[in-house]
């Protein structure tokens, strides 16, 4: 097997199957990645998954960990976790702990280690490290609810006015100590446009787009559709599954919906009979479903959002509502718009609401035969893991040299 090499533009070049080991500006280095939690294996673990095939020797550190749900190639792997992991429950209830996150991230020993990259959409990125060493953030978003989501999560909050009250000042805390821990970070890498811009707004620092990896190779086209729509996503409020629900019902489609999640109950009940719910299934399932859709569902606002893209390896249209990450990954047109199908991946929608989402359906399936698989398949290319791992190990040996440098310069300066 070659193994990656830095080539003369500084870039990192993969073998054809996309395998890494550590490149040379990263062998001799002691590497930490600190991941906010090890509860379910989403997007976020996607990354991370990436980002250990980049730095092989890094040693991994988490709040949380269950060990049953990560790929087999993890299990054995040794993890650190934080104290929180000696309290019975916090693994599946980790969200009610959210006081105690800032404690637990700063007792970890990152002292001896010469790069640390924390991989987040949680408060990874607020771990303690020495002036020798170089802090560099994979950042998905800022926590969002404590930004731009807060008021949503505190209405939802359980308990009433008391949990309201309890959530208001936990946020509040922990909101104060999030801003002050992006100054630990020393250079952010970001997901998305769309998170570069929150970064910005909430942390007043710039980063380095790099979007995140997707196994491209891993879907293929189907020859053949079937009459479904497809939602793929956990089942949770902000996703807004709801809508595609209610859509689907008024119009009488079918339906599938792969995932799982605190709003099943909810959703069932108002389910119709065309909507059929398959809870969670393995990523080879999901594949073959992706392939044989008539288009992905995707109701809710994310910050990039893996399932359009996913969906798109697999040759199938995309209707989302138009806003937030999905703009980056679905080249699509609003209803209204004269479209042109054969360069589209997709149909977007706005505002966010059932009759909306009911318009952009019908203005699909009004066009949908001059979708192209192919050019749909091709429009994701750029989304590959070889892609996110030549472009993060660059990136991360710049910012090194740069660290370096600038240390050094500080060093002299002091010495005169």
């Amino acid at each position: 097997m070659d193994e990656t090499k830095q080539n003369a533009t500084g870039s990192f070049e993969t073998d054809e199957e996309g395998r890494s080991s550590s490149p040379a500006p990263f062998a001799s280095l002691r590497i930490a990645i600190v991941h906010y939690w090890l509860v379910k294996w989403r997007g976020g673990e996607r990354v991370l998954e990436a980002l250990l095939e980049v730095f092989p020797q890094a040693d991994l550190f988490t709040l949380v960990l269950d060990r049953a749900s990560l790929p087999a190639s993890l299990r054995s792997r040794k993890i650190v976790t934080s104290f929180l992991q000696k309290i019975p429950g916090a693994a599946r209830h980790y969200q009610k702990f959210l006081p105690l996150f800032p404690m637990a991230l700063e007792q970890f020993q990152l002292g001896d280690y010469d790069l640390v990259i924390s991989s987040e959409s949680g408060p990874a990125k607020g771990v303690l490290t020495s002036q020798h060493t170089c802090h560099i953030c994979y950042c998905h978003s800022p926590m969002r609810y404590l930004w731009d989501m807060y008021s949503h999560y505190r209405l939802a909050a359980p308990g009433g006015r008391i949990g309201r009250a309890v959530y208001s000042l936990a946020a509040h805390y922990v909101r104060q100590w999030d801003y002050a821990a992006s100054s630990r970070v020393d250079y952010f890498a970001c997901s998305s446009l769309n998170a570069a811009a929150r970064i910005k707004k909430y942390y007043r620092r710039d980063a380095r787009l790099i979007y995140p990896p997707v196994d491209i190779r891993s879907f293929s086209l189907s020859p053949k559709q079937d009459e479904f729509y497809l939602v793929v996503s956990p089942l949770v409020t902000y996703k807004r599954v709801d809508l595609a629900v209610a859509a689907c019902n008024t119009l009488k489609r079918r339906l599938i919906i792969i995932g799982q999640g605190e709003q099943l109950p909810a959703l069932q009940k108002h389910a119709g009979p065309t909507i059929t719910f398959l809870g969670f299934q393995p990523d080879e399932v999901v594949r073959e479903y992706y392939s044989r859709c008539r288009a992905l569902l995707f109701p809710g606002e994310e910050d990039i959002g893996l399932t359009p893209i996913e969906a798109q390896a697999s040759g199938r249209p995309v209707i989302a509502y138009g806003r937030g990450g999905v703009l980056e990954t679905v080249q699509g047109f609003f209803a209204g718009e004269t479209p042109n199908p054969e360069t589209a991946t997709g149909v977007f929608f706005a505002p966010q609401s059932v009759e909306s989402l009911i318009e952009a359906i019908r203005v699909f399936e009004a066009v949908e035969p001059r979708f192209s698989p192919e050019f749909i398949h091709a429009h994701v290319a750029r989304f590959d893991t070889s892609r996110f791992k030549a472009e993060m190990g660059a990136f991360t040996a710049g910012k090194l040299k740069e660290f370096r440098n600038v240390s050094s310069d500080l060093i002299q300066r002091g010495a005169v």
